[in-house]
């Protein structure tokens, strides 16, 4: 199931945030988005999920999910989502439970993102136990259980450090590697938006608009920590954001 969005503007009240949009997203692919701040990344991604409407264009799901899907667009959070008194396997069943699955159903679909995502061995942790890495491996996992058509992905990093944070990178690209999936992923970060997004979308400051739509011709699978390639991908995008990450801060600060 592709994404389009179609001349997708919005304001509130008088202050516009947004003006034409029009992006597609290719079942999958990673896209990543990327802008100045409060340039509308987020609200991009609600209009997507359905949590918020447009007031202007129009959001379009094109062609049928996959099969077996139980939820066309899922969301996965920077700040995990998890339920503290359920352990890993409960957090992850609860989704299926909202569907009807149980019993030894549950238990297949369970064991299988437990085992994509490297935590069956902690299938009975709480999230207290569990580091802030392992906990988005449990989000990731409890999304990957109602085989969306499409993740979307919240700057679903940026609570970790650094070194978790590139483990984690690694993690997603041998989960699509694997079994490919198409996720729209907002980020501050450059360094993630070249090592995963197929394409990487540069908004402009308020109003949001798409400035470029870079494409990462480099297989997902051969690009790698320091790897110069992606390096020289990241200093022309930051090329492209520089003066106008300047001019939102200041316009943020006058604020």
């Amino acid at each position: 199931m592709d994404i389009r969005l179609d001349g997708i503007g919005h304001a509130y009240d008088d202050f516009e945030v947004m003006r034409d949009i029009d992006l597609e997203i290719p079942t999958g692919q990673i896209v990543c988005i990327v802008g100045p701040s409060g340039c509308g990344k987020s609200t991009l991604l609600r209009f997507i999920g359905g949590l918020e409407q447009p007031k202007k264009g129009r959001v379009l799901q094109v062609g049928a999910p996959p099969a077996g899907c139980l939820n066309p667009l899922t969301y996965i959070f920077q700040d995990f989502a998890l339920l503290p008194w359920r352990t890993v396997w409960g957090n992850i069943s609860l989704v299926l439970e909202d569907h009807g699955i149980r019993g030894a159903a549950a238990k297949d679909i369970i064991d299988d993102v437990l085992a994509r995502t490297k935590l069956s061995d902690f299938a009975e942790a709480l999230p207290k136990q569990l580091s802030g890495g392992m906990k988005q491996r449990v989000a990731i996992a409890r999304a990957l259980a109602v085989k969306p058509a499409v993740m979307l992905m919240d700057e679903p990093l940026s609570a970790l450090d650094s070194q978790t944070r590139e483990l984690l990178m690694d993690d997603l690209v041998d989960l699509w590697t694997r079994q490919p999936f198409t996720a729209v992923y907002v980020t501050h970060n450059l360094a993630e938006a070249v090592r995963l997004g197929h394409k990487v979308v540069v908004l402009s400051r308020r109003p949001g608009q798409i400035r470029e739509v870079v494409t990462i011709d480099k297989p997902l699978a051969a690009r790698e920590f320091s790897d110069p390639d992606l390096d020289r991908y990241q200093k022309d995008l930051w090329h492209l954001m520089r003066e106008e990450a300047r001019a939102a801060d200041a316009e943020l600060i006058h604020v």
